[in-house]
């Protein structure tokens, strides 16, 4: 694997997360995104199933080129790091994902806003892009924690979370209105420095690197 401008094995500061960075794998990569994104987004990422659990649904190409403005405003405003996600293979857009809720006073940030399109789901892109992301986090930029949240409705979301190797933590009731104005609960996971290594060997043995 590879971190783009990063070198292996520097704890570098928590600051440097939102330090545009290329992270690629053996089957994706994930680079920052841009409006040069915004066709292929398009392309795969108009289906309504998988905005069920998000914030609003993304059903149309203004949803979509609304939502990479907003993903961009928050980088430029520096809080989220917000990522294309591509199959190697293709060269296609198929998803996307982030770094936000950065606290580097306390070494933690959250891994979100991840989405694949349906043809990729359960392909194993979206273990390898969990790999990637929590390897840059806890090897590169030093994290003691990483965490993630997640409709407390979304069995699947909430399995595959455990499957990865975190901890489920607790659920944050009434924490969030919803576009179409239901309340929603929030399921909370995290992965901490300590865990990180059991964590990566699990992932790389379900990848098949190991």
């Amino acid at each position: 694997m590879s971190s783009g401008n990063s070198t292996p094995g520097r704890s570098a500061s928590l600051l440097e997360a939102l330090t545009p960075v290329t992270l690629e794998g053996s089957r994706l990569r994930l680079e920052p995104m841009t409006r040069d994104h915004l066709p292929g987004l398009v392309e795969v990422g108009l289906d309504a199933a998988i905005w069920r659990w998000m914030y609003e649904v993304i059903d149309t190409p203004d949803k979509m080129k609304r939502w990479l403005e907003t993903a961009l405003e928050a980088a430029a405003a520096g809080s989220e790091l917000p990522f294309a996600s591509i199959e190697l293979s293709t060269g296609r857009v198929v998803g996307s994902t982030r770094y936000l809720s950065i606290v580097p006073e306390h070494r933690r940030l959250e891994i979100g806003w991840t989405w694949l399109a349906p043809e990729w789901q359960r392909s194993g892109i979206n273990r390898e892009a969990k790999l990637l992301l929590m390897q840059h986090a806890f090897e590169e930029l030093g994290c003691r924690r990483v965490e993630f949240k997640t409709d407390a409705l979304n069995e699947g979301s909430r399995a595959a979370l455990l499957g990865m190797g975190a901890t489920f933590e607790g659920i944050f009731r009434r924490h969030m209105t919803m576009a179409d104005g239901r309340l929603r609960d929030s399921a909370y996971y995290s992965v901490i420095d300590s865990e990180w290594p059991g964590v990566r060997r699990g992932l790389e043995r379900r990848l098949g690197q190991s």
